[in-house]
């Protein structure tokens, strides 16, 4: 019982630490300080609509980057897995081929189920 006790106790103290008005009090600050740094932001970027634009079209550029690269990445574990399978016995590589279809697919549903 002392042992369950202590662990309750910890528990508690835990989140009445975490649970602090210092630290809530910080976090809201921070908070605050982030949305008037997002509102200043803005202003600029609504009185200068070129720079508007700029910043836009940099934003479109970088996520185009993200989808190439995510694309690359893609590409490269494809060369590993043809080369993994080809370094296979090849009795073995219909049953390794079958399975690493199975995972892919697994994941690819994950990620449309996720989007």
């Amino acid at each position: 019982m002392a042992q369950g006790e202590d662990l309750i106790g910890s528990l508690l103290k835990g989140t009445r630490s975490m649970l602090s008005s210092e630290t809530i009090i910080v976090d809201a600050v921070q908070d605050l300080v982030r949305d008037e740094v997002k509102r200043q932001i803005r202003e600029k970027l609504e009185s200068d609509p070129e720079l508007k634009k700029e910043l836009k079209e940099a934003v479109e550029e970088l996520m185009k980057a993200k989808v190439r690269e995510a694309y690359s990445i893609l590409k490269i574990a494809k060369c590993g897995a043809k080369l993994g399978i080809s370094m296979v016995p090849p009795e073995l590589r219909k049953e390794i081929g079958e399975e690493l279809v199975s995972l892919f697919e697994k994941e690819v549903n994950k990620m449309l189920e996720q989007s």
